[in-house]
């Protein structure tokens, strides 16, 4: 019997890549997009280095994916390390993302159910699942120790 790899699995994977992020002086967000259990994409934040306003982590992999699946409309699944914002849910909606997984929430710019919705509204022509806290004390540590370490 073949086990399918968890949420906690992928996560892991994101975190990977926003520790990358982190490595190079980027805001540590990491992104990681799975189609049928498989890793299709994965990048982390990057608009420092790439002076790229939307080179975040979750716009970045989507791009990968569609280029790899050689559609803008990529379905699946993304995970990222925080709840993404009001620019990149536009992306997800747009991509016809299924499932949005993330780790910390994100208080202060949450568009996935936190301060905004867009993940299911009715002023949308697409809807797709949140699933959030997945691994979140090591994500929102993560992201925590990268601003305090600025302070």
């Amino acid at each position: 019997m073949r086990l399918e790899p968890t949420h906690e699995y992928f996560m892991k994977l994101a975190l990977e890549q926003a520790e990358k992020a982190e490595n190079i002086g980027e805001v540590p967000v990491g992104a990681v997009f799975v189609d049928n259990h498989k890793v299709l994409a994965a990048s982390g934040n990057q608009p420092i280095g790439f002076n790229d306003p939307t080179a975040h982590a979750e716009i970045l992999a989507i791009r990968q994916a569609a280029e790899i699946k050689g559609n803008y409309r990529i379905g699946g699944s993304l995970y990222v390390t925080l709840e993404p914002c009001i620019m990149c849910m536009g992306a997800l909606i747009q991509a016809r993302i299924e499932y949005l997984i993330f780790g910390a929430y994100d208080h202060r710019a949450g568009a996935a159910g936190t301060v905004y919705d867009f993940s299911n509204s009715s002023h949308q022509n697409h809807a797709f699942e949140v699933v959030g806290g997945i691994l979140e004390k090591k994500c929102q540590s993560l992201i925590k120790g990268f601003f305090q370490a600025r302070r």
